[in-house]
């Protein structure tokens, strides 16, 4: 069930292949197959390698009705789109996602189901459900100087499904100071995973950015892949961003966006950190405001 901040609803999340997922994550033989499914990216490149075939075109119809989606604020070529893949990173059209007003607002960097953590154990968060991670296994050896900075702060996690816009973009205007690639797992990042107590955030593939934003500090970005992610791709290619601008997105899968905060810079929305408390996913738009910054 997650909470849809514009209707002020619970709603039942529409899940493709949600009986492959419970498949894999809830029976006994799915699970001896853990290895073989996620363990490496051969499973996810080869449905990537189908999903940029022509062949997947079919698949694109029966994805739309299942999942609800709204072609009307959709970019749609001329010809339709070439393949699934083609579908699943399409771009919007302009004012789709009008940005808040504010520019003391972070901004949601995507389509997603947000939970916000208001304040760290340190450098650990401990969700209600699922295994606890830590800054340190987020940012991996390469921004282990970074962890301190962090020690206390808050994060947001934004999950992305498959019904989503999978374009994400800066939740505010800044500099991005460097960017590294970390290896690991392809396990969904699902709630069924999560809650099997999987390392996902920190054992699965992850692209991690520094960023330094004019309104909030330093901030980490960390885009982590998934199964059936067959790429990350990074389309921003500059040094200093806009809020709003794109920075990247996924092709075919589920994914997530992690965003890590100092202490005492970000004070997320009441109705986030409110229903997060409950565990309780939101769902939330690109471009919407999800906190200001502290005074």
């Amino acid at each position: 069930m997650i909470y849809n901040r514009r209707t002020g609803c619970v709603e039942q999340e529409k899940v493709l292949g949600d009986s492959l997922l419970r498949f894999a994550y809830q029976s006994v033989f799915g699970k001896l197959l853990h290895g073989a499914l996620f363990a490496n990216s051969i499973c996810s490149r080869l449905l990537g390698i189908y999903a940029d075939s022509r062949f997947s075109r079919r698949r694109i119809t029966g994805t739309v009705q299942e999942l609800g989606i709204d072609l009307s604020e959709v970019e749609v070529p001329d010809r339709g789109f070439s393949c699934f893949n083609d579908f699943f990173t399409r771009k919007l059209k302009d004012g789709a996602r009008p940005l808040a007003h504010d520019d003391a607002s972070l901004l949601s960097p995507a389509d997603c189901r947000m939970l916000v953590y208001p304040q760290l154990s340190g450098d650990f968060c401990i969700p209600v459900k699922g295994a606890r991670f830590s800054v340190a296994e987020l940012l991996g050896a390469e921004g282990a100087d970074l962890v301190e900075e962090f020690k206390g702060g808050s994060l947001c996690i934004c999950r992305l499904c498959p019904a989503d816009y999978h374009r994400y973009h800066f939740p505010a205007g800044g500099q991005l100071l460097k960017t590294w690639r970390l290896r690991g797992k392809y396990h969904s990042v699902n709630p069924l995973a999560l809650q099997r107590g999987l390392r996902v955030f920190s054992e699965n593939v992850r692209q991690v950015s520094l960023l330094e934003l004019k309104a909030f500090g330093k901030a980490a970005f960390i885009e982590v892949g998934a199964f059936g992610v067959a790429s990350i791709q990074q389309t921003f290619q500059g040094t200093a961003f806009h809020r709003g601008e794109e920075k990247g997105f996924f092709a075919f899968g589920g994914s997530t966006i992690i965003m890590i905060f100092p202490a005492g810079r970000i004070e997320f929305s009441s109705d986030l950190v409110e229903k997060s408390a409950d565990n309780m996913e939101c769902l939330v738009r690109m471009g919407e405001e999800i906190g200001q910054r502290f005074f």
